[in-house]
């Protein structure tokens, strides 16, 4: 299973982000979506959970919850905007994956048996960062996440190769640590 990660799009969701996320099973938004268009526009290309993030304050937002949990691939997912504001311990819930968004960098990391997943902003480009999103790969066996850079205006597309590291379920392989995150540049 794949599920696409977005989040802080700020109304605008970007063709290159359309184009990468086709094909995934499932599709999460960690807030700042800007506009319901965006969230249309994801769900015609998969099932979408979102959440609301600080800028998502008009009328149309109000039915997007704060927080969200979610199963996907046998795994239990956690959702929210600013992962400053997460007021729960993930590993005492015993949450798999926590996604946010807010601080438009993308970040893998892992605490406590935890994955944490910010797949940066793949909205209006904010100072010098990155314009992203992710994508995790699910198997019975591992977690396999990839932040993705999207760089908008370029005549063809580069990919480079992605050595993917899992990060395995505890009857896999209970001692295998999960060693760093994976990037892929895009362009188009």
């Amino acid at each position: 299973m794949r599920v696409g990660i977005i989040s802080d799009t700020h109304a605008l969701l970007r063709p290159e982000a359309i184009e990468h996320l086709a094909g995934v099973d499932h599709i999460i938004h960690a807030g700042d979506i800007g506009a319901p268009a965006v969230i249309e526009g994801l769900q015609r290309i998969a099932p979408t959970t979102a959440v609301r993030g600080n800028i998502d304050a008009d009328a149309w937002a109000k039915d997007f919850p704060c927080t969200a949990r979610i199963v996907l691939g046998g795994r239990t997912f956690y959702v929210l905007h600013n992962l400053n504001e997460i007021g729960l311990d993930p590993a005492a819930f015993a949450f798999d994956i926590v996604i946010s968004g807010h601080s438009h960098q993308p970040k893998i990391d892992t605490k406590n048996g935890v994955l944490y997943v910010n797949p940066g902003s793949a909205g209006p480009r904010r100072f010098n960062l990155l314009i992203a999103f992710a994508i995790i790969a699910l198997s019975d066996c591992a977690i396999v996440p990839r932040i993705i850079e999207i760089t908008p205006n370029r005549a063809k597309a580069r990919r480079k190769p992605v050595t993917a590291v899992p990060i395995p379920r505890d009857e896999c392989e209970p001692h295998h640590p999960f060693v760093g995150p994976l990037r892929k540049r895009v362009t188009s």
